[in-house]
């Protein structure tokens, strides 16, 4: 199939980029000395789950069950569902858990409050429990620093039902910075924060088998990982207009992008109208603190090489907007164009499928696991 037979806005992935973030993914974990256990949440694909795994993947990481179902589906034997388990999907989690383990695999749940720890604890017969960290977002995460974080962790390690499986942070404030070395601080005390509370946990008499770590702007920034045992980068499979604009990969490292057409053109106020609006691209705001002017993308033309000059500058349900010159019958009503989103996990959590494409052409049509 051609890319142009496909109808828009249409989510695109460019295999031969994809393979390539998956290849140098996988090697950076080796040379980190640490496993490899990649966020799915941004692709949300067990075609590319496999690839991962394939690729030295030790296991997947999820944000919603509904991805945690479709990886085991696809063969995924050992999953970390990340956000702190909602007191309504206990029951669902538990259950989810149960059937991995009859098949020898595993499903780590993730808490950072007592209530959650003894409603766990009584629901469950076996469940293995992360305690998850915070390093300076903020988000979610017990204080390290807190004498009742340890409590915590002792209070999962010794509850009847439970086995404490170690900790988990993730730096989320490492999108807040504005470079490459910025990045590397934020990773360096990430690191730090959690080894140090790992070490404090093993002096209190506690096993901690994991000490997992990562967002993608500090594993690719971060000097060391001493004292870590894995890593969860998520973004890295695709990349982003945000990862560019913060140092972490270059414009070519952009896997994923969302094909969209010409539906309007203004040459008086030098517009065009796209139709991939919020509903396609996600109104994810992008690197406003590297570039006020960043706009909510970066658009290319069907080839993939980038259309300098023009901006996508405002975004409604239906539609982008993008200025620049529309002089020499440049963006002609009815082309096609490509956009790389600010934000690839937002981006794809739009669409259903992803087409994946290599040398202009469509090779695969993959499904995703949307919802929660």
């Amino acid at each position: 199939m051609r890319l142009t037979d496909l109808p828009t806005p249409a989510l695109l992935v460019d295999l031969d980029v994809l393979e390539a973030n998956i290849a140098h993914a996988s090697a950076r974990a080796r040379d980190l000395e640490v496993a490899w256990r990649p966020h799915g949440k941004t692709h949300k694909c067990p075609e590319i789950a496999r690839m991962q795994l394939l690729a030295g993947a030790v296991g997947l990481t999820a944000s919603t069950l509904a991805e945690v179902r479709a990886f085991a589906a696809a063969g995924v034997q050992d999953l970390t569902w990340a956000l702190p388990v909602p007191v309504s999907r206990v029951g669902e989690a538990l259950d989810l858990a149960a059937d991995l383990a009859v098949g020898g695999g595993a499903l780590h749940l993730v808490a950072d409050h007592p209530d959650a720890v003894t409603t766990l604890d009584a629901a469950a017969r076996s469940a293995s429990v992360l305690l998850k960290v915070d390093c300076g977002a903020h988000r979610a995460g017990v204080d390290p620093l807190d004498p009742a974080a340890i409590d915590l962790a002792v209070a999962i390690a010794t509850a009847p039902h439970l086995r404490f499986a170690g900790v988990l942070a993730h730096a989320g404030h490492a999108y807040r910075c504005r470079s490459r070395a910025e990045a590397a601080g934020v990773a360096a005390h990430e690191r730090d924060e959690t080894v140090a509370f790992a070490d404090r946990l093993r002096r209190a008499g506690l096993e901690v088998p994991v000490v997992s770590v990562g967002s993608t702007p500090t594993v690719a920034a971060v000097d060391h990982l001493v004292g870590v045992t894995e890593i969860r980068p998520g973004n890295s499979v695709y990349h982003d207009a945000f990862q560019v604009a913060v140092g972490t990969c270059g414009l070519a490292d952009c896997a994923v992008s969302v094909m969209a057409t010409v539906i309007g053109r203004h040459p008086a106020r030098d517009a065009a109208v796209l139709d991939a609006g919020t509903l396609a691209l996600s109104a994810d705001p992008g690197p406003r603190h590297v570039d006020p002017d960043c706009g909510f993308g970066v658009l290319l033309d069907l080839a993939g090489a980038p259309i300098p000059a023009f901006r996508l500058v405002g975004l409604t349900q239906e539609h982008a907007v993008v200025h620049g010159p529309l002089t020499h019958g440049l963006l002609p009503w009815g082309s096609r164009v490509r956009v790389i989103p600010n934000h690839a996990c937002l981006a794809v959590a739009c669409h259903e499928r992803i087409h994946g494409v290599r040398r202009g052409r469509v090779e695969v049509t993959w499904s995703l696991a949307r919802g929660w």
